[in-house]
């Protein structure tokens, strides 16, 4: 199934082109009702909005006990580049465009709708879940963008305008360890996430089987899998490119 759907992207991006475009608006801003809030990108932002907040309390607090708080903004920079932000913008893909993908697929399947596209001589598999790979891929790069940008917005907004640190030293310690290659390996646990979450939560929803109770299920079996598989994705990566070495220095 997997080798089908990954195959099938070429023959997708070119013919189903429309369904691309509808299904990318979808996952950024929401279908429905789900619109009222923004779709994907206002679940996402404000989930990383809210760890951000929580990463400079906490590391403003912390760090306070033992007399040197002004290293908030290195936490900032550090944490939230590379554990933070991709956990939390993983968990949220799968909870709402993830979560959603199972649930059209399942309602399609038990309805006999891919069935259907079968006798119009159209390829279930590339209509139906190639055309999410291309769009969640192409999604994803904004979305986490914008999840990135709020984190740090949030632990400055924080540790700046909450607990009255001086601007300028937040500003120098974020800066010092703000490493840009990090980013670039944060981006890439990003993509891995967004793929993964995509080809689990399409494969529950197209094998679902069981009436509307089955397509339930087939959706709490997909967030249960993913989940892990969000948090499997960033050990591996972690362990990949950081190793025990960390690639960190302390200087300042």
């Amino acid at each position: 199934f997997y080798g089908r759907a990954l195959a099938g992207v070429p023959h997708a991006a070119v013919h189903f082109r429309k369904e691309i475009v509808r299904l990318i608006a979808e996952i950024s801003m929401g279908a429905g009702t789900l619109a009222m809030i923004g779709g994907t990108v206002a679940i996402v932002g404000f989930l990383t909005l809210a760890a951000g907040g929580t990463l400079a309390v906490q590391g403003y607090s912390s760090l306070g006990d033992i007399g040197i708080e002004a290293l908030t903004g290195f936490l900032a920079a550090f944490i939230n580049v590379r554990i933070a932000a991709p956990v939390v913008a993983g968990i949220g893909l799968a909870a709402t465009f993830g979560a959603g993908v199972t649930a059209q697929l399942g309602a399609m399947r038990i309805n006999e709708e891919v069935d259907a596209l079968e006798t119009m001589g159209i390829r279930p598999i590339e209509y139906l879940v190639s055309t999410r790979i291309v769009a969640g891929m192409l999604a994803i790069t904004p979305l986490y963008s914008i999840a990135v940008i709020l984190s740090f917005v949030a632990s400055q907004f924080t540790t700046v305008v909450l607990f009255g640190q001086s601007a300028g030293l937040y500003a120098h310690y974020f800066d010092t360890f703000l490493n840009p290659i990090d980013l670039l390996w944060s981006f890439l646990q990003a993509i891995l996430m967004a793929i993964t979450v995509l080809l689990i939560h399409t494969y529950f929803g197209y094998f679902a089987s069981g009436g509307p109770s089955g397509v339930g299920v087939a959706v709490g079996n997909a967030v249960r899998t993913s989940l892990i598989v969000v948090v499997s994705v960033t050990l591996l990566v972690s362990l990949s490119v950081y190793g025990a070495n960390g690639n960190f220095n302390l200087s300042g």
